[in-house]
């Protein structure tokens, strides 16, 4: 049977920085195309059950597609995923602001974030997984945050078709650090995702203002529409009428998951299934949160590689995270990182529909 490899490619050049495209695939079906530009996810290859392969995330064509306006798609995100009340924090007594371009807050950590850069990228492979260590240096004061930041991801796909994303960092000064990817997920590789089911490891979540910005603590998800406890139809439950979607036209909320119950840390976060259920996504994270996204603000403008369109609700985002406005809520789980701390977070995508393959 075939075994783990790795490629890379020339995908473009970003200024004066070559961009690649690097192929890591499982040797049992499952490939995985990801750009050094904004370590970008660019495609996820996944046989259904009939094993017929597609492509379970959606991108754009190019890379000029992807360093213009675009929301997030496939890229790492960082420093800090989701939104900062106003762009401002206080660490250790010191008031520190980012940029705040999101309806007046900081987003993903800024317009210059982790998602426009040109990572440093490693290949390698093994008879057991094929793997990508992206690495990037953000300098001390980089988009308003405090401290010289070093950080490394690393993609690990195995024979088994899980895709890892490992996360580590460390910093000179004390500092805040949230990171995830953004990828937009369509298990079905069609149309709209309004009918996936997705179950949701969570018994609250964190409510929004207009702006997005958590409101109150945590809220229970019974008898509201956040309640995915049980899997639902996506479709279904961004049309309840809720104010909580009316703020955000459908799902934009953070979820706050169960404690672990494994000694690795690992607690499963979420399942998306296809309708028929050709393929279903699992996702486990070491991470306290995950924010669901359904592709809201998608509106036709952006192409797909094959000349269609990405159009609202035609996609989910899974984002495990810590929690949104950390910094500023000492109810939430902390996310200041020090100078004798290591950050490590890990995410696994795993496709339980997928036979296993002997060895």
């Amino acid at each position: 049977m075939p075994r783990p490899t790795v490629n890379r490619k020339p995908f473009g050049t970003h200024g004066s920085a070559d961009v690649d495209v690097w192929t890591l695939d499982s040797g049992t079906g499952v490939s995985a195309e990801i750009l050094t530009y904004g370590g970008i996810l660019h495609r996820l290859t996944v046989p259904d059950t009939s094993a017929t392969p597609a492509s379970v995330v959606r991108s754009l064509p190019a890379l000029d597609d992807y360093t213009g306006k675009n929301p997030f798609f496939g890229a790492l995100i960082g420093r800090y995923a989701n939104r900062i009340a106003h762009g401002r924090f206080t660490l250790d007594g010191t008031e520190h602001q980012v940029p705040a371009t999101d309806r007046g807050h900081a987003l993903h950590g800024g317009p210059d974030g982790f998602h426009t850069r040109v990572w440093q990228a490693e290949g390698d492979a093994t008879d057991e997984a094929a793997t990508l260590r992206l690495t990037l240096h953000s300098p001390d004061g980089d988009m308003g945050f405090p401290g010289a930041l070093d950080v490394t991801v690393t993609y690990a796909l195995d024979r088994a078709g899980t895709l890892a994303l490992d996360y580590t960092a460390t910093t000179d000064r004390p500092t805040v650090v949230n990171l995830t990817n953004h990828a937009y997920f369509d298990l079905a590789a069609r149309g709209d995702i309004l009918g996936h089911t997705l179950q949701v490891d969570a018994d609250t979540y964190l409510p929004v203002d207009e702006d997005g910005i958590p409101e109150s603590p945590a809220a229970p998800v019974r008898d509201t529409p956040f309640d995915l406890v049980r899997p639902q139809t996506l479709g279904d439950r961004i049309a309840l009428p809720h104010e909580q979607l009316r703020r955000a036209g459908g799902f934009d909320h953070c979820w706050v998951l169960r404690a672990p119950e494994a000694s690795s840390g690992l607690r499963r976060a979420a399942r998306l299934t296809a309708p028929d259920a050709e393929r279903v996504l699992e996702v486990w994270t070491t991470e306290p949160g995950i924010q669901v996204y359904t592709a809201n603000q998608l509106d036709g403008a952006l192409a797909t590689p094959d000349g269609g369109r990405h159009e609202r609700h035609s996609a989910v985002c899974l984002e495990t995270q810590h929690l949104p406005d950390s910094p500023n809520r000492p109810d939430h789980p902390g996310t200041v990182l020090r100078p004798d701390e290591v950050f490590r977070s890990r995410t696994e995508l795993r496709f339980p529909h997928l036979v296993p393959k002997a060895v």
